[in-house]
Order: C-alpha cells, then structure tokens, then sequence
C-alpha cells in the first residue's frame, strides 16, 4: 500500500520524552443529552513532551476536540462532566478538579490553543491586534504600548505583511489564511510551553495549509513547544508528527510514531483510513471507503466499537472490549485480531 511520504528532513526527532509536558491518565468525558448519557471520551490515554508534536486522527465523532477542550477545562458543566478516576496533569499538576481561577492562569498563557474556526473564534468587533493585546495584558501584564509594538511583533513572526497595518483591521477585513495566522500569533503571544492546534488547516488552500504547517513547525523548534495536532487529515500528520493517536469511538485505537502507524498499521480501522487516500498516478473508478459511520456516543455498541464497520470482526469483538497491546516499543493497538509484530508487513 503506497501512503502520504514521511518527510524526515523537515521533521526533526522526537526528543527526549522522560519528562513529558501533558500526562492524559484514562480520560472519560460524559455529556447528559435528551437521549441518554453520551461519553464522547472512554479511557483516553497519551502523553505530549517538550518539542514533540503529537497528532490525534479519526472521523468526526470519534473524540478528538472533545479531549483536546477537556484538557484545558473547557468541557461545559452541565452538560457535560469529566468522570471521576480521570487524570491530566500538566508538568505534573493535576488539573482535574483544579480551580477555574488557576485554569484561566494556564490557558492562554503555559497552554495555548487554535481553535477549528478562526472566524467564529476570533472576536468580530475588535481588531486583530486589540485581541493579542488583551492577552499580552492579562497574562504578562504588560502596558498598552508595550503589549501593541509585541503584538506588532507577533505578527510579523507568523508572517503577515504589513503587520502594523493589519493590527488595525478587524476579523472579517483578513483572508482565511491571515485570520488563521492571527489565532497563532494570539495562541503564541505569552510563549506557552504547550499548543493545542483544532484542524488548524481545515477550509484552507493547500498552498496556505502548506504555510501553516512550516510555521508551526518552526515556531516548534524556535520555543521547544509541545504540539497536540488534532486533524483528521493524514496528509498533515505525515509531514508534521512525530507520533500518532488514532481515536475511534471515544477511544484510542491505536498509537506509535509515526512511521510505525503509516508503515505497518495494526488495527483494521487505521488500516481503512490509509486505504481511503487517494494516490498520485494511480486510476481507479471508486476510492476505498470504511463502510458505516461512527455510532452516536449514547448508543456504542458492546465489545469493540468499531465491530459493525469490521470485515475481521469474531464473536470475541462483539461481547468484549479488546485490551490495548504493545506490538514493539512505543506501538500499541486495541484490536483482538491485530497481528503480532512477527507478522506485522511492512506496507510497501
């Protein structure tokens, strides 16, 4: 099977994970809705270390965004509730639980995020530069003079022409492209140890994702910053990750860096979404395509999720959860027909 190329050039090594940024320890996030109790996220565990980018794939549904908004205390109560047993821990301390005044010291400033939809997310009525500077004052309490020329400055290191003047424009003045890279510029402005990027390229041009992706790469590198990139494009993790979590059905299906995850997939469902990418030079009258969708979250099926989308799928898969296992170093999968590495092929 011929995938997305993995380019190690652009991509440096992972370092050194000893000391990890963000600890996730079974992550259960259940929504109350008109149907019934819905957990989004089932037992979600991962790590993210200093410089290290570590993308989180699947198909809407499958709880990307809810653990990345989970992680900054951004679940909204009611509806919804982190479960009791759930643990993230940001440079060791616990954040489940913890005040919303030391939640609101930490977002923004050690933890940042870009969210899906700049337009929505961005405020419409105050210019671009006003929002960096309301953060740069809040956070670093900076004077209003002070936190413009930096706001100035940050936008200039995202790469805006004529950053001075663009401070002054308001959201809906800027290109798609533009308003993305203010969100950065915002997200980057206190130096925050950890990113958290939302689809950050979803509705841009390939040529503008192409400079999106190069930016926080560098920005990366610059700052040692810790990236969690949630995305359902795998076009994006290939060049951009370092390791990969592919989510199904609130759970982690299966994890490992990335060459292990591209290489030699484990679990049928990663194997179905390498399978649906479309390939230079190859013709073909129908892409491949992972029958079903995602179940709705108030009504998962028993044993593996993914069991009524499976061709591989035994009596075992429909009455029993599978238990996550390693294959070899840090590639693990939560399949009960996963091969063994000793079988495992390498896709050619």
């Amino acid at each position: 099977m011929e995938e997305p190329m993995i380019d190690d050039d652009r991509r440096p090594q992972a370092p050194d994970q000893s000391a990890p940024l963000l600890e996730v320890r079974d992550l259960r996030v259940t929504f109350n809705t008109d149907q019934g109790p819905a957990r989004a996220v089932d037992g979600v565990s991962f790590e993210v270390g200093p410089g290290e980018i570590v993308g989180i794939v699947g198909e809407s549904g499958s709880g990307k965004s809810v653990t990345s908004l989970a992680v900054l205390g951004l679940i909204p109560a009611p509806p919804g509730i982190i479960e009791t047993g759930s643990s993230i821990r940001y440079r060791g301390e616990e954040l489940v639980g913890a005040s919303e005044a030391r939640l609101r010291s930490i977002r923004g400033n050690e933890i940042a995020m870009i969210f899906q939809e700049p337009m929505t997310a961005l405020n419409p009525v105050q210019t671009v530069g006003a929002q960096i500077v309301e953060s740069l004052r809040l956070h670093r309490g900076l004077k209003k003079r002070e936190a413009w020329e930096r706001a100035v400055e940050l936008l200039d290191e995202v790469g805006i022409v004529e950053p001075r003047a663009r401070a002054r424009a308001y959201p809906h003045q800027l290109s798609g492209g533009m308003r993305q890279r203010v969100m950065i510029a915002i997200a980057l402005a206190c130096e925050p140890a950890l990113l958290i990027a939302d689809e950050p390229t979803t509705a841009l041009d390939v040529t503008v994702q192409r400079q999106i992706l190069d930016l926080i790469g560098e920005l990366r590198d610059r700052h040692q910053m810790g990236v969690l990139l949630i995305t359902h494009d795998l076009g994006v993790v290939a060049e951009t990750c370092d390791r990969v979590i592919v989510m199904y059905g609130g759970r982690v299906a299966e994890e490992g860096g990335v060459e292990e995850i591209f290489y030699r997939p484990a679990h049928p469902y990663t194997k179905g979404l390498l399978g649906a990418i479309p390939r230079l030079g190859q013709r073909v009258e129908r892409l491949a395509v992972i029958p079903g969708t995602v179940p709705n979250a108030t009504e998962w099926p028993a044993g593996c999720r993914f069991h009524t989308r499976c061709a591989l799928a035994t009596e075992r898969c429909r009455t029993r959860a599978p238990e996550r296992h390693t294959i070899r170093g840090d590639h693990a999968v939560a399949c009960w027909e996963a091969e063994t590495a000793e079988h495992l092929e390498e896709v050619e």
